[in-house]
């Protein structure tokens, strides 16, 4: 199994009308173009977070999937945790009554510390849709580089709140080239099974799948891609199936069906807030500090490491900087922030020993999105399940596997959209600019080229087939494929090169990194099931040999 995007190839002489009838699909969301009024609320008080001057025992960068993972182990080996997240703990409602906002609605919720957002599909009829809304500590984050946008979760959970939770194994065949130095048959045999069991990673009932109205855009990705002789495969997610039964038979509050996803789902995904998370709280032993952000780390006259943190307000302000010392601190902030600060560390002597390939082997899963106007005989459905269940295999003889990703409008629109993981060999490299005083990524557009050519082995022969075009309205004007983003940054500090086989950091004990900065640029597969096996595999290595 494998996950991909999306595709480019327009075709002359297309009447207006033709054109017409498969752009509606954005009409939902072309409505999102004025200002917003806040409907969020202050975070309520929670627990109180570290303190200036407090010494523990780890201390772990990040709440995504690797140090959730290191967390919970951790603390049930019997070690003392302190985590610090740069977002929000996202456990309080706002005025409508819920804490995440709606896709086709977004407000100040939906971005981190924009004043505009800046929407995947950013496009209508070629018009712009995005919006204006209030600067704000919110869910995801569109960092912008020199040739990409990167895509992250803020907040207590990482990626897992606004990832599409689609949950998927590498095919064990192509694992030695997404991890060379680690043993598949452990990883296989030991750390996968333990990943999916504690992420709650289930399969869809195909007979639910091929009568509810929800999943028919799906079942048009699936007539079209068998069609033209390509495998079509149901991938497994972490969304609560029990749940979204429910929410068809109208008997609980909808959450998939109601268009919720990118800036968060209110209730049937197993985000890392129900699964690992919860277990850590439970075990007594972990406390989290939200809106909390490291900016330095050096190692303590009398050992350990002295790390710097400000405290941030919801408006992204430094409220106050605290000094912490740790005996031992594990790196989980995300492939881009944890790149983004040990690369500031080594280049501005904090942590000068760290070697030269920190900062390099950084890729974007070879993402590429595209669409597709169907016919009018091949309507895709009002109501969409905002949770992909399937996908195109053509990974061996193309390079791509295309998520059948949904366009939750509530509106008809007789469009096929698709999402591609792609075998993309460039990588790029993360630097430190000294006059600007930040890292800066080198990754150019032009190297989406292979993403774009291996979705394109699948797309073209569907369109050739069905006698249908590229929607060329989504991304910009007369503009087909996304080629400007990626939702699985990985890579920056790999696994065996700036580390060592088990993420200890070269020239630091008592340093390390455990997330998706570890994996060199691909996985093949949406990433997040690796990112929590590969953890599960280090963090038991170092707390048998290291703690």
């Amino acid at each position: 199994m494998n996950d991909t995007t999306l595709h480019e190839g327009a075709s002359k002489g297309v009447s207006r009308r033709r054109f017409i009838t498969g752009t509606g699909s954005l009409l939902g969301v072309a409505a999102l173009a004025g200002p917003t009024t806040p409907v969020w609320a202050a975070p309520r008080a929670a627990a109180a977070p570290i303190g200036s001057g407090a010494h523990v025992p780890v201390l772990i960068i990040g709440t995504g999937y690797g140090g959730s993972v290191a967390a919970l182990r951790l603390a049930q080996a019997g070690t003392d945790v302190h985590m610090v997240e740069m977002g929000m703990a996202w456990d309080t409602p706002g005025a409508d009554g819920k804490i995440f906002a709606n896709t086709t609605k977004p407000d100040d919720r939906s971005f981190w510390l924009r004043t505009k957002t800046k929407q995947p599909l950013s496009n209508f009829l070629g018009f712009p849709i995005d919006k204006n809304v209030n600067r704000y500590t919110g869910i995801l984050d569109a960092e912008e580089f020199a040739g990409i946008t990167v895509y992250q979760g803020r907040g207590v959970g990482g990626g897992s709140l606004v990832n599409g939770g689609m949950a998927v194994t590498p095919k064990r065949e192509n694992f030695a080239a997404i991890l060379p130095s680690v043993n598949a048959a452990e990883m296989y045999s030991t750390y996968y099974p333990r990943a999916n069991a504690d992420l709650g990673v289930t399969t869809i009932d195909p007979a639910w799948f091929d009568s509810v109205d929800c999943y028919q855009y799906a079942r048009v990705g699936r007539k079209h891609a068998q069609r033209s002789g390509f495998p079509f495969l149901f991938v497994p997610a972490v969304y609560d199936w029990d749940y979204m039964k429910q929410e068809a038979a109208g008997t609980v509050p909808k959450s998939a069906l109601d268009a919720e996803i990118l800036y968060g789902n209110n209730y049937g995904k197993k985000s890392l807030q129900k699964t690992y998370i919860d277990r850590i709280k439970a075990t007594g032993r972990v406390t989290i500090s939200p809106l909390h952000k490291v900016t330095t780390v050096t190692p303590a006259p009398g050992g350990g490491y002295t790390v710097l943190i400000d405290q941030l307000n919801t408006v992204g302000q430094t409220t106050v900087t605290k000094t912490v010392t740790a005996d031992k601190v594990f790196f989980a902030a995300g492939s881009v922030g944890t790149s983004k600060l040990l690369v500031g560390l080594k280049a501005t002597g904090a942590l000068p020993l760290l070697n030269s390939e920190v900062g390099k082997g950084w890729g974007d899963n070879g993402n590429v999105m595209c669409g597709r106007a169907n016919h009018l005989w091949d309507p895709t459905g009002k109501v969409q399940s905002s949770i992909p269940t399937g996908g195109i295999d053509n990974w061996d003889a193309g390079g791509a596997f295309a998520e059948v990703a949904p366009l939750p409008t509530g509106i008809e629109t007789w469009a096929s959209f698709y999402l591609s993981i792609t075998k993309n060999p460039n990588r790029g490299q993360f630097t430190w600019n000294a006059a600007a005083g930040k890292a800066e990524l080198n990754w150019q557009t032009a190297w989406k080229q292979p993403s774009i050519d291996a979705a394109r082995t699948i797309f073209d022969k569907i369109n050739q087939k069905e006698g249908t075009i590229y929607r060329t309205d989504l991304f910009g004007v007369y503009k087909i494929w996304g080629d400007h983003l990626t939702y699985h940054p990985l890579g920056g500090a790999v696994l065996n090169k700036a580390t060592d086989n088990y993420g200890r950091l070269h020239g630091y004990p008592g340093l390390y990194v455990i997330d998706g900065a570890l994996i060199p640029g691909n996985t093949s597969v949406n990433p997040f099931v690796t990112i929590t096996a590969l953890a599960e595999r280090n963090i038991e290595r170092i707390i048998a040999t290291d703690l």
